[in-house]
């Protein structure tokens, strides 16, 4: 980071925006995610069918894992990506509320005679505590042990789920609840933080902090059509496990090299980024869409895009060509830096 990055991180904040992009790089930001949806999955089959619709290796999560997972048809093409919570009885999903209906009737077309059954649980929500401080915050609620909690664990405390769980690439908590005591919980932490860094913060801000780490949204980012590979998912899929749904299209693309488009970062010129959509346009021809596009304190204004090989080379220049004008982008390697 350089001196003037660091120096704008550490100045006061002007903005709503500022101090809560502030909190979330120097303390605790503090967000329900209304977007979420849990699901449990219950019945004898239950592991042994995940294992084979999902790409996680499933089997080997023992009580008290999370693990992040990706739900793909027979061509690799993403539907869904989610967080799996392994319970002494039961997989407890966590994901974007709109993709799990086509997720759950892509699951249910394979569920032949699986002892498998899906709950929703409507009243249940995420609190999500992002920053450097997310343990302390979340020690407010369940007890100065969770803050020692280690990466991709869970504890159930008071019955809450307390999750050690880098959603966006830092370090961050995550809280599942009933629904009716999530801004309950917020307030208890807020009132209970000794530092002005611990702010609630809105999912704009959020947005910011996941664009900046290069963390693709599945339908946002995505499209029917894209490969997991494309979407740099590679965190979530096990290359060792046996046979899942999508598996032989990426091995045959990960032995062949045959990834011909992948998300890459944009920073942008000018005080005014363009819309989602806008063609990324490199030596003449479009090589992508920009997609997730936000202003960041630290970088300005930044996009993702999945683009073409011929443009993947950190630092080249690029138009972004959108109905209201064109504008001067950077290629940039993800997370920006």
């Amino acid at each position: 980071m350089s001196s003037l990055e660091q120096g704008a991180l550490n100045a006061f904040p002007e903005s709503r925006i500022d101090a809560e992009y502030f909190a979330l790089r120097n303390g605790a930001g503090i967000s329900p995610l209304a977007d979420r949806l849990l699901i449990r999955v219950v019945g004898s089959d239950r592991v042994a069918f995940m294992h084979g619709m999902c790409s996680q290796d499933v089997k080997s999560l023992a009580a008290g894992a999370v693990a992040p997972a990706l739900i793909l048809n027979e061509r690799a093409h993403l539907i869904a990506d989610l967080f799996l919570y392994a319970e002494p009885d039961a997989l407890l999903i966590e994901t974007d509320r709109r993709l799990w209906p086509a997720a759950r009737d892509h699951l249910e077309r394979l569920l032949v005679a699986d002892d498998v059954e899906f709950e929703t649980l409507g009243e249940t929500a995420v609190l999500d505590l992002e920053g450097p401080l997310s343990g302390r915050a979340a020690a407010a609620i369940a007890g100065a042990s969770v803050a020692d909690l280690a990466e991709w664990r869970h504890v159930t405390a008071d019955g809450l789920i307390i999750a050690n769980l880098p959603r966006y690439g830092m370090q961050a908590y995550s809280i599942i609840a009933p629904r009716t005591i999530i801004d309950g919980l917020a307030a208890k932490i807020l009132g209970a933080a000794d530092r002005p860094e611990t702010a609630r913060v809105a999912p704009e801000t959020l947005e910011i902090i996941r664009v900046e780490n290069g963390r693709a949204r599945v339908g946002i980012d995505t499209n029917e059509k894209t490969i997991a590979l494309e979407a740099r998912l590679e965190a979530a899929i096990s290359f060792s496990k046996g046979c899942y749904v999508g598996q032989e299209t990426i091995e045959r693309a990960t032995a062949r090299g045959g990834i011909r488009k992948r998300l890459f970062g944009l920073r942008i010129a000018g005080e005014r980024p363009p819309a989602p959509g806008a063609a990324v346009i490199y030596q003449e021809k479009e090589a992508g869409r920009l997609t997730s596009v936000v202003c960041s304190p630290r970088f300005g204004a930044i996009g993702l895009a999945i683009i073409h090989q011929p443009a993947w080379t950190p630092g080249a220049t690029v138009a972004v060509r959108a109905d209201d004008g064109e504008f001067s982008g950077i290629v940039s390697e993800l997370p920006f830096q």
